[in-house]
């Protein structure tokens, strides 16, 4: 047993647990800040730790370290950071400043960090809900306002759901392939031919599960009423970093293991993924909630990156790993905006909030247009190559039908993106917004860079996201 390859998660578990025990100890005034600046330094060490890592299999079989993992690692704990830098700000505004809220963020890494390195179906489902249960928390974190006990309650019973689900997925595949091991269960489906029809209804059950995490249709039905009732940082953290985690998982759990039974589960996921980018492009039109039409958006968005994995390849794996990258920075910065949307100190969410900001705020204005041009997928935006590579993937495998089907949704998903830039350059202007903090400044600015030159050095992320691929397409 290699502990150390599990180093990183050790350490930010023990980070966790250190911070919990000052923010008990320090004065209620100084606990949050420092408790939520000390878990940014934790985050940067385990980064560090990740990066110094050596490749290896540990805990017999149930943890693996290879490119992938680092890759999604790094990208998680980023998107983390970029959660608990936003939260500061808003924490002061909403009374929500009690140390347990990075923490609890803290720990939820912890358990994406270990979705990512699972080698079993056990160490799958142990940081699944390490990091469910952490969620539920911090959904409902608001104590005081009624819409965000309400978002965390219906996060935890459909959570719940899912996990049923998911484990009795697990059960099935447990059951007809006698291990909870990737390595075994895929010598015991070498052959398609031989393979229990009942593992092919326990990939149902476990696709299902996760599919809930990503909010892909048709288990989409949570995200709207929890982006919009969660505290704003708090969905920003759910758009961001958990996505990413489900969606890696689910990637090395089909390629692996399940690899053998690519013509079972690949029209399932060409089915979810179509469901996933039609409601996202069609229901996000009639949205007046800014937080409620991100919601949308990112339904279609896991949609689109779900392409990637339908067409079964490297390529696709590499499309799926670099949309998710733009897909974190374009989705922070779009969030670190609406948590900036505040009126005499008061948050206001409406899309009609917004009109005239291009003269009240051309600086915040500017950078909301970035990331709208982006997630509509226009060049040379980050989230036109992340689309590039997915549909480049599909095109490869002859699927057609579902690039065309991304194509046009992306047009028709335009359409509400482009709608705020109008409301912001052509509108009559509202009241202008309260200053924004220097916290929400910094996560804009770094965002909107990333998003605005990603096409001046892709060479390196491509790279990176091709060595990751290679592990589960050699």
């Amino acid at each position: 047993m290699n502990w150390q390859l599990a180093l990183p998660e050790i350490f930010l578990s023990c980070s966790a647990m250190a911070i919990l025990m000052y923010g008990v100890f320090a004065r209620p005034e100084r606990s949050f800040v420092m408790s939520s600046m000390l878990a940014v330094g934790a985050l940067l060490l385990t980064a560090m730790l990740v990066l110094s890592g050596t490749p290896g299999v540990g805990y017999n079989g149930l943890f693996t370290v290879d490119a992938y993992s680092h890759f999604a690692k790094l990208l998680i704990l980023v998107a983390v950071g970029l959660g608990v830098v936003m939260s500061l700000d808003y924490a002061e505004h909403a009374n929500m400043q009690r140390f347990e809220f990075p923490i609890l963020m803290l720990l939820a890494a912890v358990g994406m960090m270990l979705m990512v390195s699972a080698t079993s179906l056990m160490t799958l489902y142990l940081g699944l809900e390490l990091m469910s249960l952490s969620i539920y928390v911090l959904a409902a974190f608001a104590r005081d306002e009624r819409r965000s006990a309400e978002a965390g309650l219906k996060y935890f019973v459909l959570g719940a759901l899912a996990s049923g689900l998911l484990l009795y997925g697990v059960s099935l595949v447990y059951g007809f392939s006698g291990s909870m091991s990737f390595a075994e269960i895929g010598r015991a489906m070498a052959d398609p031919k031989t393979a229990s029809p009942g593992l092919t209804v326990g990939i149902v059950f476990i696709v299902a599960g996760l599919a809930f995490k990503v909010s892909a249709v048709p288990f989409h039905m949570w995200t709207p009423d929890v982006y919009e009732g969660a505290p704003t940082p708090v969905t920003a953290f759910m758009g961001t970093a958990p996505k990413v985690a489900a969606i890696v998982l689910l990637v090395r759990l089909l390629s692996d293991p399940f690899g053998a039974l690519l013509g079972q589960w690949q029209q399932l996921i060409v089915l979810v993924s179509i469901a996933s980018m039609a409601l996202g492009s069609l229901a996000a039109i009639g949205q007046r909630n800014i937080k409620r039409l991100m919601a949308y958006s990112s339904i279609g968005h896991m949609g689109y990156a779900l392409i990637g994995l339908a067409a079964g390849t490297g390529a696709g794996v590499r499309g799926v790993l670099i949309y998710m990258l733009t897909y974190v920075f374009m989705n922070a910065g779009t969030f670190a905006c609406i948590i900036a949307m505040r009126r005499q100190g008061r948050n206001v969410e409406g899309v009609s909030d917004l009109s005239g900001l291009g003269r009240t705020d051309p600086a915040m204005a500017l950078a909301i247009a970035i990331f709208m041009f982006s997630m509509a997928g226009i060049p040379p935006f980050s989230g036109f190559w992340g689309k590039y590579f997915i549909f480049t993937a599909a095109v490869q495998q002859g699927m057609w039908l579902l690039a065309v089907i991304g194509v046009l949704t992306s047009v028709i998903g335009a359409f509400y993106y482009i709608r705020i830039i109008k409301v912001m350059y052509f509108d009559e202007p509202a009241p202008a917004f309260d200053p924004r903090p220097a916290s929400l400044s910094f996560v804009v600015g770094a965002s909107g860079l990333f998003t605005t030159f990603f096409f001046l050095f892709p060479a390196p992320v491509v790279a990176a996201a091709e060595a990751a691929a290679k592990v589960l397409f050699r």
